[in-house]
């Protein structure tokens, strides 16, 4: 009788990390079988972003906080390409695996909701950083700048694509189709990145958008990434820092409580 009542018990300690690492190689291996797209094609946006801008404002176009525009909006690019392919990796694996029904292979292993989470996540930061190293190679030497701190670098890189792989998580739980994504990337997670200071210095924004720019996560993100390459920065990097970490927290609690109570997940 003891036996039979110890088959429902948890047997593999706090935390489960074979279940753990299994579902985190499976959504690195997803990405990796169509590396085409998910590497290749971040690395050729990112290069004719580049290189459009290059052509259309030309060598006439004045410096921005002391750099040539090029060099100032190069990790703003890169740090776009990276946040859209993380919440992106996260968003269609759990959405595909609801339209096709084998969602329940996910759910039924013995993984907590927050080794869930934790999974999945994994695997969206894992896609940010094999799209954000092979553009940081190639791009950075072509246009002659250098990352002047690469930790801080690797740090809100990290931060960054977490917090876009949570809302990813989020915005896959919630859609039952994939137009629904689609409204959810094009008119939140695309108006986020493009207002974020990519493109422009928070001196430039008028003062009516001041508070809407400093409201939005991305602008810390991009900003310091743009310290940690550039040394400038609009905002100081430590409160930038901690409101990533804040933001990207309360993103995987809610990340967290959507799995454990199975909402759009569990019929």
């Amino acid at each position: 009788m003891s036996d039979i009542t110890s088959m429902g018990e948890r047997r593999f300690g706090r935390v489960n990390w074979l279940g753990l690492q299994t579902l985190t190689g499976r959504e690195i291996r997803r990405f990796l079988t169509v590396w085409m797209q998910t590497v290749m094609a971040p690395l050729v946006t990112a290069g004719l972003f580049l290189t459009i801008f290059s052509i259309a404002i030309g060598p006439g176009r004045g410096e921005v906080m002391g750099f040539a525009y090029l060099h100032f909006i190069a990790p703003g690019i890169l740090t776009m390409t990276v946040v859209q392919n993380a919440f992106a990796n996260t968003s269609s694996s759990i959405l595909v695996s609801k339209v096709q029904g084998n969602i329940v292979d996910t759910l039924m292993p013995p993984l907590s909701p927050g080794e869930l989470v934790c999974g999945y996540v994994a695997g969206g930061i894992a896609r940010g950083l094999f799209v954000a190293v092979p553009i940081g190679l190639i791009m950075m030497p072509v246009i002659g700048i250098e990352i002047r701190s690469p930790l801080l670098a690797l740090l809100c890189i990290s931060l960054g694509a977490s917090l876009m792989a949570g809302l990813g998580l989020m915005a896959g739980i919630y859609a039952q189709k994939f137009d629904q994504l689609a409204a959810v990337s094009n008119f939140i997670i695309t108006p986020l990145a493009f207002l974020s200071g990519t493109f422009y210095s928070a001196e430039a924004v008028p003062d009516a958008m001041q508070a809407m720019l400093h409201w939005n996560p991305m602008f810390y993100l991009i900003d310091g990434i743009r310290f940690s390459v550039l040394g400038i920065s609009d905002s100081s990097p430590l409160l930038g820092l901690a409101i990533l970490s804040t933001a990207s927290g309360l993103v995987l609690f809610l990340c967290w409580r959507m799995m454990r109570t199975g909402y759009r997940l569990k019929p």
